[in-house]
């Protein structure tokens, strides 16, 4: 509390004091309080009262406002022998002195370290740790333990007994602690007050806490976080995605993309128009991607424009929407604040996503106006967007002029350089890799599969599962060659399979050819690739 503010707090107190006819005892004035052993603890607790002046035959005590007629009788008659004396004093003050009576306990706040997430004595030792620190300090603990392990969400799941919570790192989650039903509501209710949900909504939510913690051990915390809730049948289940708002990490050259793919995505950068699509499921590094290219494109001479549900990062340079109404809370469509937008002469416009028909032809239109827009789409392969785009836009003549790239991806992860452990593969093995490494278009290099190595994960107490970080695996093609032939024919059935087909004549790699290729790189593992791809 700050000074003017305890000194308004004693001001109240002293006026209080004289409408009821009672002593004023200053307690912020007195820097070197007395303990007197003459009331237990649980009774300064229950009577709420403490003795702040004590002679052999005199007993002066502070009571609160709150304190009854009933305790001061009671206390006369306990100390019969003493003259009793009653003086009011602050709430804050009550407190400061039983802080001394009863100091709080000490909280060790104990790093959680990746190679014992499994293990059940770290699980209880941090789930004591979260059951004695106050709900804020949870939060932040808990978002500064996620950034050390470089963890992109934290899930906390309702139980029949009690409450699980969970980091996924490098795309796998790991279990972290368990909490009892008393403090995960109490962390539940700190949760829904900084992110201005409701603990009692009967659908899902979306927030977003943006806070600085300072701790009981004074460590500061920046707590960002985008929260997602759902109601459950034993309760409100959280999963809060954490964000790093380093502008600089957004470029392209992190993105890991090939020779070929790059160069794409170079010469759209040259010639800002048309519709980019980035398509694949939730947590697939769509948005990363997307705000690489914006990043590249971010210059003086032009005006971007985002519209997303909800503003994930904030850059500076770049005009962001949310879709929300942050003052009437009132939903509008995608589609709604695009139009708006183009009135805004926008050089670049990125759409968080594009949900329906609406949307999808007034981007596609956007597109073939000179705009250069970008936006992700939920598909599971880069034909399967194509086929959805078309499937509800229907049989459009601006389809195929507007779109300049698809881009599927997924996420992968990244074997340790320093762990990772050389094998041979065994027939069956090499010759998958042989059937998809020959099948890849002709004109891209094929690697040699003469005494093939391949890696497995390695261990070390730092790190037993021996992956570090992730990659994306993806595919792209450009609306050219073949696919574009059949796109302009018009058919009116036209299959992933199709399009899949024509892609791949026009040169492009599938997801599980450049997957293939980075497990030969010894950037990643076979059986890692056939978990995420299949």
């Amino acid at each position: 509390m700050s000074q003017d503010a305890r000194f308004d707090e004693e001001q109240a107190t002293q006026r209080r004091a004289r409408v009821l006819g009672m002593q004023y005892y200053d307690t912020s004035q007195s820097t070197d309080k007395p303990l007197y052993d003459i009331l237990t603890v649980p009774e300064l607790y229950q009577l709420k009262v403490i003795p702040v002046y004590v002679e052999k035959s005199h007993i002066l005590f502070g009571v609160t406002t709150t304190t009854s007629q009933q305790t001061m009788a009671g206390i006369r008659q306990r100390f019969i022998d003493q003259r009793i004396d009653f003086a009011i004093i602050s709430d804050t003050g009550y407190r400061d002195y039983m802080r001394l009576y009863d100091p709080p306990e000490q909280v060790v706040y104990r790093d959680i370290a990746l190679n014992n997430t499994a293990s059940g004595d770290q699980v209880n030792q941090i789930s004591a740790i979260l059951e004695k620190v106050r709900a804020d300090d949870m939060l932040a603990y808990l978002v500064s333990q996620a950034h050390q392990l470089n963890s992109s969400d934290i899930h906390i799941e309702t139980e029949v007994d009690d409450v699980r919570i969970r980091f996924r790192i490098d795309g796998v989650l790991h279990p972290i602690a368990r909490l009892s039903r008393e403090k995960y509501r109490v962390l539940i209710l700190a949760i829904a007050s900084a992110g201005n949900i409701s603990t009692s909504a009967n659908e899902a939510q979306q927030g977003h806490i943006a806070q600085k913690v300072t701790m009981a051990d004074n460590t500061t915390v920046d707590v960002n976080v985008r929260l997602e809730t759902v109601p459950t049948i034993n309760g409100m289940d959280v999963v809060m995605r954490l964000f790093n708002m380093d502008q600089s990490m957004y470029t392209l050259d992190r993105l890991g993309l090939s020779t070929s793919e790059r160069q794409v995505v170079d010469e759209i950068i040259a010639k800002p128009s048309g519709l980019v699509l980035v398509v694949g499921p939730t947590g697939s590094g769509k948005t990363t991607t997307l705000y690489s290219m914006l990043n590249s494109l971010n210059t003086e001479e032009r005006k971007i424009i985002t519209i997303e549900d909800p503003v994930e990062y904030q850059f500076a340079g770049i005009t962001q929407i949310s879709v929300t109404s942050a003052n009437a809370g009132i939903d509008t469509s995608f589609a709604d604040k695009l139009r708006a937008t183009l009135r805004l002469d926008p050089d670049i416009v990125m759409v968080g996503e594009i949900r329906d028909m609406d949307t999808a032809k007034t981007a596609l239109q956007a597109a073939l106006t000179g705009h250069l827009v970008l936006s992700t789409f939920h598909a599971s392969s880069a034909a399967a967007a194509l086929t959805r785009l078309a499937d509800i836009t229907g049989e459009n003549p601006l389809f195929v002029s507007a779109i300049r790239l698809v881009m599927a991806q997924r996420l992968v992860r990244r074997l340790d350089d320093e762990l990772k452990q050389p094998y041979s593969p065994t027939e069956a093995e090499w010759k998958r890799l042989s059937d998809i490494v020959n099948g890849l278009p002709e004109g891209l290099e094929r690697p040699s599969l003469e005494n093939l190595q391949l890696f497995r994960p390695g261990s070390s107490s730092q790190n037993p599962y021996g992956f570090k970080g992730q990659i994306a695996i993806r595919e792209q093609f450009t609306m050219n060659g073949e696919i574009r032939n059949i796109m302009e024919q018009g058919k009116s059935i036209l299959s992933t399979h199709d399009i899949d087909e024509a892609a791949v004549k026009s040169g492009m790699r599938t997801m599980l050819q450049d997957a293939v290729l980075k497990v030969i790189a010894g950037e990643t593992t076979l059986e890692e690739i056939f978990r995420v791809v299949g």
